[in-house]
């Protein structure tokens, strides 16, 4: 195994059990941990903050919840089924460091790896295939079903730790993996293509302002909804039309005009989504902030011959083409703010405050740093 110098501990905030900001413990004393074959040991420099991050501390994906994220985001959900806790439905193991978002360097290789892979710059593919198998839609989440980036040092397996050759800041690159990677996707299932017309919900978070980017990239119209105070920031980053966050959407848009709706909030509102898309239109899903259970008339969905997208599962080929977009300076990082690490719970809150576009992004401490 070839390394640098790497110290025998390290800081990290692990996550203790399921619940409220207080199940988030910043610790100085834990081991670093060695790659085994196959595996490479990253210093990490940044790691940014998602809302998967939120929705598994305090286990909203569990059928038990049926509120808003930000109804338990702070202390949690009193009735909780920790069995199926977790956005895989299966129990999560504590404790668990997080953080699916990395940006760091190989500090040290594990057997079979090749050794000039030390000192590479490198991301870590968020949503990662389950290892031992090539199962399609088998999958794991960094920081979730293996620890993350919410460290000083984090271990990856080689092949999903990509180098990145970019004048980018660490934090900068750190702001890409999860929210990019998430909105590349659903663009990448629904096949959004040049001139269409694509309206995206909770536009001015991490995922909808990457969404944002990517379909301006493929030639689309975007239409962007967000609150009243970021709209001209969003037409700033590329959106050829805002509507104000909780107007009503068949009034601003014009109904049976919408190729694609890209969905990050679900909600009340839910159903006007579906009165946007023309016959034939597509409509793709990742995420629930204001709510996972939604009213659908069946009919809507069979009458006109819309297509429906769950988007999870990410085929490699979504990653490896946003390493080249990155690398080919063809993305605006948007990075709010950052923190230092032992500020997560702080961090957090802003996070649930949404009072901010882009992304909020931890820094491990650096060499001797506290």
């Amino acid at each position: 195994m070839q390394t640098e110098l790497i110290p025998p501990q390290m800081s990290a905030v692990v996550l203790t059990g399921h619940g409220g900001l207080d199940k988030l413990e910043y610790r100085q004393d834990l081991p670093v941990p060695q790659p085994a074959a196959g595996e490479v040991l990253i210093r990490v420099a940044a790691a940014a903050i998602n809302n998967t991050d939120i929705n598994t501390r305090i286990g909203w994906y569990s059928k038990s919840v049926t509120g808003q994220t930000n109804a338990g985001a702070a202390e949690g959900f009193a009735a909780l089924d920790d069995d199926d806790a977790s956005w895989s439905g299966e129990a999560l193991s504590f404790p668990r460091i997080q953080g699916c978002d990395v940006c760091g360097y190989i500090a040290a290789v594990g057997e079979g790896v090749d050794p000039a892979r030390v000192g590479e710059r490198v991301l870590v593919r968020n949503l990662q295939q389950r290892p031992g198998n090539n199962r399609e839609f088998d999958c794991i989440t960094y920081g979730s079903e293996c620890d993350g980036g919410y460290a000083q040092y984090t271990l990856s397996l080689a092949n999903e730790a990509y180098p990145v050759d970019s004048q980018l800041s660490d934090a900068e690159l750190a702001s890409f993996p999860c929210a990019y990677s998430t909105a590349e996707n659903m663009l990448h299932r629904a096949g959004l293509q040049a001139g269409e017309r694509v309206l995206i919900t909770g536009a001015s978070g991490g995922v909808g302002s990457a969404a944002v980017q990517l379909a301006k990239r493929r030639g689309a119209y975007v239409i962007a909804v967000c609150g009243a105070d970021k709209q001209q920031q969003l037409l700033n980053l590329g959106a050829d039309q805002v509507v104000r966050r909780g107007d009503s959407l068949t009034q601003a848009v014009v109904a049976e005009s919408v190729d694609l709706v890209v969905d990050l909030v679900a909600g009340p509102q839910w159903p006007q989504l579906l009165d946007l898309l023309r016959r034939g239109g597509r409509y793709a899903v990742a995420g629930a902030i204001a709510g996972p259970i939604v009213e659908l008339d069946v009919r809507t969905l069979y009458l006109r011959d819309l297509s429906f997208f769950g988007c999870t599962y990410q085929p490699r080929e979504v990653f490896e083409n946003l390493v080249r977009y990155i690398e080919q300076g063809e993305l605006q990082p948007l990075v709010a703010r950052t923190y230092a690490l032992k500020e997560v719970q702080l961090a957090q809150q802003d996070f649930m405050a949404k009072g901010f576009i882009g992304k909020l992004v931890l820094l491990p401490p650096q060499g001797s740093e506290g």
